[in-house]
């Protein structure tokens, strides 16, 4: 009986290496894509040795065409769960940041992840089972914050996964977004975004993101947000007018940028 497969992009550290690691656990193997060719085949040969799966490594940068239509070829050809982590955020006022990164953010933000889930779509469908977790973000909830580029793109995320949710209910596929707020990863420090003066209580445990994910995943939500915080947060913003959450986000950006 074939074992059932997961393509995680982004999964050379932080939520992707996570998802790795609690999939290798329940026995798929999986395909492994990004960037660090190194850091993919470190984690690869783990997961081989502590839970005896099959981990390929396909090192690609999704912002690449080429790279990406070779990790589009292989979703065509059939896996079981796809999670769409690989993303980016630029840090700074919209005027100040280099067009041609926020140019990359939107492509990998946003291009690759319809694109993947396209390629990954159809041989589910065929199957009629099948699972596609985009990662978006609390800040795809809150207009302002960090920037607007990174923010309109997860909301795009989450659009397109609520949109993609019931359009594959039918089929047996479940679609889902995951919406986190700040977690331990490397994803700040490569944003150049200063994390010191947050309060603790807003920070989650990656196991812990990954893990409320795949329960939510299996009990048929829409939308994961992990943690009470932010899903008190996610109540509030949703009932608050927008022209309020978007002032108080404003507020709130200028104050941290004055610390």
């Amino acid at each position: 009986m074939a074992r059932h497969v997961a393509l995680i992009t982004g999964a050379s550290s932080g939520i992707g290496a996570e998802f790795a690691r609690q999939l290798a656990a329940r026995g798929l193997d999986l395909v492994l894509v990004a960037r660090d060719e190194a850091r993919l085949s470190a984690l690869a040969a783990e997961l081989r040795e502590e839970h005896g799966v099959t981990a390929e490594v396909m090192p690609a940068d999704l912002v690449d065409d080429t790279q990406r239509r070779v990790v589009e070829q292989r979703l065509r050809a059939g896996v079981d769960f796809l999670v769409n982590n690989a993303g980016f955020g630029n840090h700074g006022d919209f005027v100040d940041l280099d067009i041609e990164a926020e140019d990359a953010e939107v492509r990998l933000n946003v291009l690759a992840v319809v694109r993947l889930t396209h390629a990954a779509l159809a041989p589910m469908i065929d199957r009629g089972k099948g699972a596609v977790v985009n990662v978006s973000s609390v800040a795809g909830l809150v207009p302002g914050l960090p920037n607007p580029t990174y923010g309109a793109s997860k909301a795009f995320v989450t659009s397109f996964s609520e949109s993609l949710h019931e359009q594959m209910r039918p089929h047996g596929v479940r679609v889902m977004a995951l919406c986190p707020g700040y977690t331990h990863t490397e994803f700040h420090a490569r944003a150049g975004i200063d994390t010191s003066s947050s309060p603790d209580l807003l920070w989650l445990d990656v196991e812990d993101v990954v893990r409320a994910a795949l329960k939510d995943l299996a009990a048929g939500r829409a939308v994961s947000v992990p943690g009470a915080v932010y899903k008190a947060i996610t109540v509030l913003t949703r009932l608050a007018p927008r022209s309020l959450a978007r002032r108080t986000a404003g507020r709130l950006r200028r104050g941290a940028m004055k610390v």
